[in-house]
């Protein structure tokens, strides 16, 4: 017998480990290659459910795990998960539009789908058009037998109108359109994307319901990650279908992040929103400020909508309205002046934000305030539970 190589012994070492290990973390599995057993297995065709194996990127044992959490979280039967919450977005689109197509948007969507839908959407020759997400007749005059697909965004970004999900939804159901929801700021939590109102309107919700993992389900402002889930069959296929096309992959360590987070969702998701609640109340008394803009709040856009579907769920985020005479240099004043913030994008980490908007470039119908009662600038912030304590440090320092 021809002696083996330390090399090939350490390659095809013999040893595995016993069955009968559990723990609490779940085991993570790192692969491209996935071994077979024979060339029979090789050979046999994969079904097209998203949970088998036969190369790494498509999933292992650790992100299946994964899927299937963020599933239950979402109140789903399928998930798939996606490299970052714009990759979620890009996948749903590509999966279920083609050219001559119509995507309807809200017009407070998040930036990135709004590039997209600019950009390779158009050139692609897909057509869209952007709605006010709480006028329902408005919108369902704009459904047409082109509109293959409606994106929702519950809350609106930066200026966090709650739409009026019942009558969209209903509106689109009428029609045979597809739906799906950006459900990061809810995420899973605040309410069922796929039974948004089961008291007011039984079995009614969106068809697809995606968010940004780097937010909520991670909670450490470290890592990107999205995910897109769905309760019919038919759908998930497609979504696997694209899935594979576009080569989506997500790492295993991030993963892992992820599921250690999962368990304490709830927790940070609570105290976030008790601190936003008490940050956004407060500011809502400085005489700088027009409005604040938070779905809790009985004046913020969409409210009667809010409490028709998540009365309990605020949120960690907020923006002020800054009042007229109140210029870009003012309001980058007050940012730099916060002492327990940091000045970046994203939220839900463990560190709470604020960011100054423009919103004059981001906006095709306007903003939900006159030009009487606040200026074109907002600060928008996201409330994590260590600002609670820092109301002292805003009085003294964050002033125009």
């Amino acid at each position: 017998m021809t002696r083996r190589g330390p090399s090939t012994d350490q390659i095809h070492h013999p040893f595995r480990a016993p069955d009968g290990w559990d723990a609490v973390p779940v085991p993570v599995a790192k692969a491209s290659t996935v071994l077979f057993k024979n060339t029979a297995e090789l050979h046999r065709p994969r079904a097209r459910d998203g949970i088998s194996y036969r190369y790494g990127l498509p999933g292992t044992p650790t992100t299946y795990t994964l899927a299937a959490r963020i599933a239950t979280l979402e109140h789903a039967s399928h998930c798939v998960l996606t490299p970052s919450g714009v990759s979620a977005i890009t996948l749903v689109s590509l999966s279920f539009l083609k050219p001559g197509d119509e995507v309807l948007l809200p017009d407070n969507v998040y930036g990135q789908n709004r590039h997209l839908a600019n950009g390779l959407l158009a050139r692609l020759g897909i057509t869209h058009r952007f709605y006010d997400p709480l006028d329902v007749p408005a919108f369902e005059a704009m459904l047409s037998a082109r509109t293959k697909l409606v994106w929702l965004e519950a809350t609106g970004s930066i200026t966090l109108e709650f739409p009026d999900l019942i009558g969209l939804l209903q509106a689109c159901r009428a029609r045979g359109v597809l739906t799906a929801l950006d459900n990061t700021w809810g995420a899973g939590l605040a309410f069922n994307a796929f039974e948004v109102a089961p008291a007011v309107a039984p079995g009614l919700g969106a068809d697809i319901s995606m968010q940004a993992l780097t937010k909520f389900p991670s909670g450490g402002a470290d890592l990107l990650m999205g995910a897109v889930c769905t309760r019919d069959v038919a759908l998930h296929r497609e979504l696997v279908a694209t899935h594979e096309y576009l080569g989506y992959g997500v790492g295993q360590n991030d993963v892992e992040a992820v599921l250690r987070g999962l368990p304490s969702i709830a927790l940070r998701y609570r105290a976030q929103d008790a601190a936003a609640r008490e940050l956004a109340q407060w500011m809502a008394a400085r005489p700088e400020v027009a409005r604040v803009l938070y779905p809790a709040l009985p004046d913020s856009p969409g409210h009667v909508h809010w409490r028709a579907v998540s009365p309990e769920a605020g949120g960690c985020l907020f923006s002020a309205v800054f009042r007229p005479g109140f210029d870009a240099r003012r309001v980058d004043a007050f940012v730099d002046a916060l002492t327990c913030f940091g000045i970046g994008y994203s939220w839900a980490g463990p560190m709470s934000l604020a960011v100054p908007y423009d919103l004059s470039r981001s906006r095709s119908l306007g903003l939900p305030w006159t030009a009487e009662e606040g200026a074109r600038w907002c600060v928008s912030r996201s409330g994590s539970r260590r600002s609670r304590t820092c109301a002292r440090t805003w009085r003294r320092r964050s002033t125009c």
